[in-house]
């Protein structure tokens, strides 16, 4: 079993910046990708960014330019750096990571989310 836990999330305004951290723990063999993704209220949930392990990223749309991921493979975290935000990036943003754990088996684990939201 993995566990993700998320951190950095707040309020902010418009133009500022934040940090997102998020974790992963338990029975890892390797994490393949990582990444985050977010849900605004009434919409689906959408790819923010996701990066693997090797550093390759694809960022959403809405987001390039202003967001860069990164991570540490040895702490197996992963960091999302947020810029020039705007109101329309509020919501709740939700870690993955993908992978193998100790015996071989494939797993996908979220974490439980952190609201992010900025202001006008």
């Amino acid at each position: 079993q993995v566990q993700l836990v998320e951190s950095g999330g707040g309020l902010v305004q418009a133009g500022g910046s934040l940090r997102l951290s998020c974790s992963a723990s338990g029975s890892i063999f390797s994490i393949n990708a990582m990444g985050w993704y977010r849900q605004a209220p009434g919409k689906r949930r959408e790819l923010v960014a996701a990066i693997t392990s090797v550093g390759s990223t694809n960022y959403g749309d809405s987001v390039k330019g202003r967001f860069t991921i990164s991570r540490d493979n040895a702490k197996n975290t992963v960091y999302l750096q947020m810029n020039s935000l705007k109101p329309e990036d509020t919501a709740v943003y939700y870690c993955l990571a993908e992978g193998l754990v100790n015996g071989g088996r494939d797993f996908g684990s979220w974490g439980q989310g952190t609201q992010v939201t900025v202001s006008s």
